[in-house]
């Protein structure tokens, strides 16, 4: 009788946007030790709001690291985005089954998105047709307690890797600051609508030259129970499906009522 063909345990691309020694990440890692071949692949240095920024003007390496036993890890110079494509091309060979982002130190809910390091990396793996995940804290502290963000990182990565998922699958999570026993649980929502105020405050340096500080206040415009922002501020889980095609589907289908383009005469 033939011996049935022993399954191949999935590759798990690991990265970040606050560099490769950082809590989080190390917590991620211990998180999800078990469910996959694990590699790390993230920023030799802080790289938080990045975005999808890729270097394009000065040459990227790669340093092996010996941060976690019996998992291959190595820091780049490069971007989240920079260390995803790495990953893909010149340490794995392969495209890995999963991309886990983060544990991020600091929220990435709402408009955070956009900026977002580490949400852009698990972007870039969609791109590349690899399911992701990115994960952050509502605690922006070197000394945050990951407990409960690295236990609902695991419950999560284990449901998307019990079966089958879209290629272009990405979900943005976030885990609210509080002890794992105050979370009730996780839910699926959508992106609120929320921004910062931004101002900057200028001052002189010894020189007297003038420098500014990024400053701001968070305000939320959405006051829908369905949102992201709503979700963590009662002590759940969020989990928002986002995705890299921006096209406004709705204003598309509107303009094309009102606008009434016809080439012929134009």
């Amino acid at each position: 009788m033939p011996s049935r063909k022993k399954k191949e345990e999935p590759i798990i691309l690991i990265t970040n946007d606050d560099g490769v020694t950082a809590p989080g990440i190390q917590s991620l890692v211990e998180a999800v030790r078990g469910l996959g071949k694990i590699v790390v692949v993230a920023p030799d240095k802080p790289q938080s709001g990045m975005g999808h920024a890729i270097t394009i003007g000065s040459p990227l390496r790669l340093h092996p690291v010996q941060l976690y036993e019996g998992i291959e890890a190595y820091g780049c110079t490069g971007t989240p985005v920079d260390c995803v494509k790495l990953a893909v091309d010149k340490v794995l060979h392969r495209k890995p089954d999963i991309c886990l982002s983060g544990i991020n130190h600091g929220a990435n809910h709402s408009i955070n998105v956009i900026y977002s390091g580490t949400m852009s990396a698990a972007v870039e793996a969609a791109i590349e047709s690899i399911p992701s995940i990115g994960f952050s804290l509502l605690d922006y502290s070197i000394e945050a307690d990951f407990t409960a963000a690295a236990h609902y990182a695991r419950i999560i990565t284990e449901m998307v890797l019990s079966k089958k998922q879209d290629k272009h699958l990405v979900l943005n999570v976030n885990i609210p600051a509080v002890p794992k026993d105050q979370i009730k649980g996780i839910k699926l929502c959508r992106q609120a609508y929320a921004k910062y105020q931004e101002d900057f405050l200028e001052r002189q340096d010894p020189h007297g030259r003038r420098y500014y500080w990024l400053t701001g206040e968070f305000l939320n415009f959405d006051k829908g129970r369905d949102t992201d922002v709503w979700t963590l501020q009662n002590n759940y889980v969020s989990v928002v499906p986002v995705q890299f095609d921006l096209t406004n589907y709705v204003l598309k289908a509107k303009l094309e009522k009102s606008w009434k383009l016809d080439a012929k005469k134009r």
